[in-house]
């Protein structure tokens, strides 16, 4: 699995910075707040659990399974898996996400959750890809930007392996095309 990995973008230790950095700025906001983060399945798992550990207020979480991809393209329609389990209405909410690329799936949720009434809505990610947005997303929290390429590990997957890397490297194009 290791050697199917061109590159590492991110080391663990990266991402343990990332995620204590990004838990300072949430609970900064947030203290006094009880807000509910929504993961979105799968890939924020990893990175949520994490993320969570470094905020230093009350919080509630409940996790979204939503699909916008066919292999490693991205169809244009979202469908809804696994919808919330808790109402949204009158709540703090932020979004956690594995990695933010073309925005479609991104703004159907934020699109929804503001539908439902949230008194707030922000969004954490992890990794940004701008160079592949076809829909603009106002992230408030943003791990770091990388640049073009295929990223597993950490919770990103292609064709749901990798996920168990404890870091986020590029992977071999042999390997997906």
């Amino acid at each position: 699995m290791h050697n199917d990995i061109s590159e590492i973008v991110l080391s663990k230790t990266d991402i343990q910075d990332i995620t204590k950095r990004l838990g300072r700025q949430i609970t900064e906001d947030y203290t006094g707040k009880t807000p509910i983060f929504v993961g979105l399945l799968k890939g924020s798992v990893m990175f949520m659990a994490d993320l969570i550990k470094d905020v230093d207020t009350h919080l509630e979480i409940d996790f979204m399974d939503v699909s916008s991809y066919i292999g490693r393209k991205s169809s244009g329609e979202v469908q809804i898996l696994k919808d919330l389990s808790s109402s949204v209405d009158g709540r703090h909410v932020i979004i956690v996400e594995d990695i933010i690329e073309t925005g479609t799936t991104l703004n159907s949720i934020v699109d929804l959750i503001a539908y439902r009434n949230a008194a707030s809505l922000e969004i954490v990610t992890l990794l940004d890809k701008p160079v592949n947005r076809k829909l603009h997303v106002d992230v408030k929290y943003v791990g770091t930007e990388i640049p073009d390429g295929f990223v597993v590990g950490y919770g990103l997957d292609f064709d749901e392996k990798y996920r168990n890397l404890p870091y986020i490297g590029l992977l071999k194009p042999e390997f997906y095309e």
